[in-house]
C-alpha cells in the first residue's frame, strides 16, 4: 500500500509541476499574441479534451478553462494552422453574403471538391473570421469529432471587429450577430486582407517571432526570479573558519572521545588553533601516523583537555569533527550575477545537444518525465527551498530545449520564419512537413535515451 501510495504521491508533484510550467510557458504565447493584436480563441490549462471546464470572456473573446488531462497546457493562436488559397476571398465573401452557408453550397458555388471547401472553411474558422455551425436538427454538436455541414459568421460591430478583436464595441449601432449576413464595404480580397491581419500569417516577421519567443522567455524568466528569491531568502551556506565545531559525527573517535557541538578547539598535538584552516593542519600529522594526541578546548567558558586514543596506533583520516556552517544572503545584485552564472551554464548545456561529439553526454545526464516526477517529489518532501530549486531547473530547462532550431520546438519555427524571410517567399509546405518529421525524429530519439536512463537509474537502481 505504500508503495503505492508512493508512486500517487511521484505522480502528482510530476504531473503538478509540468503541468504549470507549461502553462506559464503557453501564458507567454497567448499574451504575447494579444499584445501584437493577434486573435486567441482558447487558453486552457491541460490538453486538449472534449471535457473541459471553461467561460468565456466577454472582454477578449477567449475561452479560458482546465481538461482534466493535466499533462501541459495550450494556446490557439488564429493563423498558425491551415493554409493560404487563392479561394479564401471568395469563401469568405460567400459565407458573410449568406450569413449561414453549407460547405456542400461552398464546394458548388466556387467549383471545388468538398475536401477543399473544407478546407477553406476550416482555415477560415481557424482565423475566427467564422465559426462552424452545428445545427440540432442534424444531430450536431461542439463535442464531435468532425466539423459540421454548415459555417456562420460570427457577431462583428460597426468597424468589423470580432469579439476576439481589442476594442470591440457591441453596443454601437451596426452591430451584427452571429449567423446574419454582413455587408462589408470592401471588396472581396480586401476584407480577407482585413481578417488575416489579425492572424499569426498577417502580422510581420518581428511579431511573429515575438509570439514564438514569448513561451521559452516565460520559462527562464520564472526560473531566474526563482532562483534569484530562493537566494536571497535562503542564502548560501559556507564553512566559517572559525575554531568552533560545527558538529561531531555520530559513533566517531571525536564522539566517542567526549567531543561536542560548540566546543571551542584552542590546541591541537600541541600547536594552538584559532581558524578552522588550523585545526585541519594540525590533525593531519597525528592521523596519518596513527598515534595519540592531545586537543584541548573549550566548553561554557571552562578549559578542558581530552586525549584522542587511536585504535591499535594505526592511521586514519577522520577525527569526525565538522566545521560551522554559516549561513550568509546575498543582495539583489548578487543573487542576480549568480543566476546569471546559472542561466548561462544551462543554457550551454542544452546546446551541446546539438554538438555530435556532447550529445550522449548530454543526454547522459538529462531527465524524462519519470525522472522529473522522482526529483520533483523528493525535493517536494524536503522543503520550499529545495522544491523551488528543482522547478527553477525543470522550468530553466524547458525554455532553452524549446529555442533550439529543431521544429517543432519554437526555435524551429524561428528558424522557418528566418529562411522564409530570406528567400522572401513561404517555404513549401511539403519542405515544412519533412523538417518537422527530422525535429520529431531527434525529439524521440532524446525521449528514448533519457526515459531509459531514468529507468536504469530509479527503478533498477
Amino acid at each position: 500500500m505504500s508503495s503505492v501510495l508512493g508512486v500517487l504521491v511521484t505522480v502528482f508533484w510530476g504531473v503538478l509541476v509540468l503541468s504549470l510550467l507549461v502553462f506559464a510557458h503557453e501564458g507567454g504565447h497567448y499574451l504575447a499574441a494579444r499584445a501584437c493584436r493577434v486573435r486567441a480563441t482558447e487558453f486552457f490549462l491541460g490538453l486538449p479534451c472534449r471535457l473541459k471546464l471553461s467561460r468565456k470572456s466577454a472582454k477578449v473573446g477567449t475561452e479560458f478553462g482546465v481538461t482534466p488531462l493535466l499533462l501541459g497546457g495550450y494556446t490557439r493562436i488564429c493563423g498558425m494552422e491551415g493554409t493560404e488559397d487563392p479561394l479564401l476571398a471568395p469563401a469568405l465573401d460567400l459565407v458573410m453574403r449568406r450569413g449561414r452557408v453549407r460547405a456542400q453550397e461552398v464546394a458548388d458555388e466556387l467549383g471545388v471538391d468538398l475536401d477543399r471547401a473544407y478546407e477553406l472553411l476550416v482555415t477560415l474558422s481557424d482565423w475566427a473570421a467564422i465559426r462552424p455551425f452545428y445545427d440540432p436538427a442534424l444531430g450536431e454538436g461542439p463535442s464531435q469529432s468532425t466539423y459540421p455541414a454548415s459555417f456562420e459568421t460570427v457577431r462583428r460591430d460597426a468597424a468589423l471587429l470580432t469579439e476576439y478583436d481589442r476594442g470591440h464595441d457591441f453596443a454601437t449601432e451596426g452591430t451584427t450577430e452571429a449567423g446574419l449576413p454582413r455587408e462589408t464595404a470592401l471588396s472581396p480580397e480586401a476584407f480577407l486582407d482585413h481578417e488575416r491581419s489579425r492572424t499569426y500569417l498577417g502580422v510581420g516577421f518581428l511579431r511573429r517571432c515575438a509570439m514564438l519567443l514569448a513561451g521559452p522567455l516565460v520559462n527562464v524568466l520564472l526560473a531566474f526570479v526563482i532562483v534569484t528569491c530562493a537566494l536571497m531568502v535562503r542564502g548560501v551556506d559556507y564553512v566559517s573558519n572559525v575554531n568552533v565545531l560545527g558538529s561531531v559525527t555520530e559513533g566517531s573517535l571525536a564522539e566517542r572521545s567526549g567531543l561536542e557541538a560548540g566546543d571551542v578547539l584552542t590546541s591541537v598535538d600541541g600547536s594552538e588553533v584559532s581558524t578552522w584552516t588550523e585545526i585541519v593542519e594540525a590533525l593531519k600529522g597525528p592521523l596519518s601516523e596513527g598515534r595519540d594526541f592531545e586537543i584541548t578546548y573549550e566548553r561554557d567558558g571552562a578549559a578542558h583537555e581530552v586525549v584522542i586514543d587511536l585504535p591499535d596506533g594505526e592511521p586514519t583520516e577522520l577525527l569526525g569533527v565538522n566545521a560551522t556552517v554559516a549561513t550568509y544572503h546575498p543582495t539583489l545584485p548578487e543573487a542576480t550575477s549568480v543566476t546569471f552564472d546559472y542561466v548561462g551554464q544551462v543554457a550551454g548545456a542544452v546546446a551541446q545537444l546539438l554538438q555530435p561529439q556532447h550529445t550522449m553526454e548530454v543526454l547522459d545526464q538529462s531527465s524524462s518525465v519519470v525522472g522529473i516526477a522522482v526529483m520533483t517529489s523528493e525535493a517536494a518532501s524536503s522543503g520550499a527551498y529545495d522544491l523551488a530549486v528543482i522547478v527553477a531547473a525543470i522550468s530553466m530547462s524547458l525554455g532553452f530545449m524549446n529555442l533550439l532550431p529543431i521544429p517543432p520546438f519554437d526555435g524551429g519555427k524561428i528558424l522557418i520564419e528566418l529562411v522564409q524571410l530570406v528567400i522572401r517567399r513561404p517555404l513549401p509546405q511539403r519542405a515544412v512537413v519533412a523538417v518537422s518529421y527530422v525535429g520529431m525524429a531527434f525529439i524521440l530519439f532524446v525521449f528514448v535515451v533519457v526515459l531509459r536512463n531514468d529507468v536504469v537509474r530509479f527503478v533498477f537502481g
